[in-house]
């Protein structure tokens, strides 16, 4: 297997030469350098747009996945190497999709082939941009308290709700959504359904942050309806998959900024400055240091979690745990660039301040969500507690 690693190896770097612009080989400012993809979407770049119709065709958006519903079929492996190589130019992520992330490998796993043929090759090149409609105002930390309603209508589903935090769902062309097909039960009587958003009665509301920006939305349904076929799984088994999501999605939280990212420790030398060819504060060197050691190690577990999964693991309450390390990680770091920025770390708006610099400030107010999103830390820390530590309450 090495001689085969090493020939793809060979071709892989060779075609990313060739095919990945100068301009995708720069570090991400932002989110806003992020590309979503979408029936709508705006590229920011022909070079962004090249790049994504270019991986998409190779399936490398989705290496692993299998090469029918558009993926790369990679072996882990071989992915292990793209990622090496992609790493070594210092490629951007071609797309950035919940649909990769979250909603992919639950329908490799529960859908039918018919709904695999239909998203998955989407999902890849980046057709369709795709939200989650799980919280609801009632229903946040204790999902499973959901009411949004789903009503069998004989040729069709009628649902009827809202939804909170949706992140993007201003801009998504589809949503992944839990809902109540049966009141008389708590987890039982959920299903998962796909939800095409220009269907009429679905509207979204922005939710504007402290940061400026209005990532997450308020969604309201009311009377939508849509055909019997998109739901996945059985009626009443959305739960399972529910559970199955959370695992990917808190995982992938966990990795926040995941691909290119402004680094601590150029941040660092920029602001702080070298001495004798190291940073000239020795104290904050230190915890910059131990900061950069955790980041790794926590990769690596991260890594391990996922290749696990893709292997066929049960949902594993792991994911928790990464949840909580990876939102104290993303706060540290941010944190650690507010102080070693100095005063170019304070900024807001206004002459004075450079892009870069004001982009540490925001970002590091927006990492304050990260503690919040995909499940609190108090609730993921409750689930570490009963379901990893076998920990009891004590009343």
């Amino acid at each position: 297997m090495t001689d085969q690693l090493e020939a793809f190896r060979t071709e892989t770097r060779a075609w990313l030469e060739a095919n990945c612009p100068q301009s995708m080989r720069q570090p991400m400012a932002g989110e806003e350098d992020y590309v979503w993809g979408g029936r709508n979407y705006k590229f920011q770049s022909e070079d962004a747009k090249r790049w994504l119709e270019r991986m998409g065709a190779k399936g490398w958006t989705a290496p692993v996945w299998p090469k029918e519903y558009g993926g790369g079929g990679l072996s882990s492996a071989e992915n292990r190497v793209l990622q090496q190589e992609l790493a070594r130019i210092n490629a951007r992520p071609a797309l950035f999709s919940f649909g990769v992330w979250m909603l992919g490998p639950v329908l490799l796993e529960y859908a039918n082939e018919e709904q695999k043929k239909e998203h998955l090759p989407k999902i890849v090149r980046g057709e369709i941009r795709w939200c989650q409609g799980y919280s609801e105002p009632g229903a946040g930390s204790d999902l499973a308290g959901l009411q949004t309603k789903c009503e069998d209508k004989g040729d069709h589903w009628l649902i009827n709700g809202q939804k909170v935090w949706t992140s993007y769902a201003n801009y998504a062309d589809w949503c992944f959504c839990l809902v109540r097909t049966d009141t008389s039960v708590k987890h039982e009587g959920i299903s998962f359904v796909l939800i095409d958003m220009t269907t009429p009665g679905v509207e979204t509301r922005p939710i504007k942050l402290i940061s400026g920006s209005s990532p997450f939305c308020e969604t309201f349904f009311t009377d939508v309806k849509i055909p019997k076929g998109n739901m996945v799984g059985r009626l009443n088994g959305g739960w399972e998959i529910a559970k199955r999501l959370l695992q990917y999605e808190r995982t992938n939280i966990s990795g926040f900024g995941s691909g290119q990212r402004v680094d601590v420790v150029d941040i660092a030398r920029k602001h702080v400055g070298l001495e004798d060819g190291v940073l000239a504060d020795r104290d904050l060197r230190a915890r910059i240091s131990g900061h950069k050691m955790f980041e790794r190690a926590y990769a690596l577990s991260v890594q391990r979690a996922q290749e696990e999964a893709k292997a066929g693991g049960n949902v594993s309450h792991m994911a928790s745990m990464f949840k909580v390390a990876g939102a104290n990680l993303n706060q540290e770091r941010c944190e650690l660039m507010v102080e070693a920025a100095g005063n170019r770390g304070l900024g807001w708006a206004g002459e004075g301040f450079a892009p870069d610099d004001l982009a540490i400030t925001r970002g590091w107010l927006r990492s304050k969500g990260n503690s919040i999103e995909g499940g609190t830390t108090e609730i993921n820390l409750n689930v570490v507690a009963k379901r990893v530590l076998g920990l009891r309450d004590t009343q």
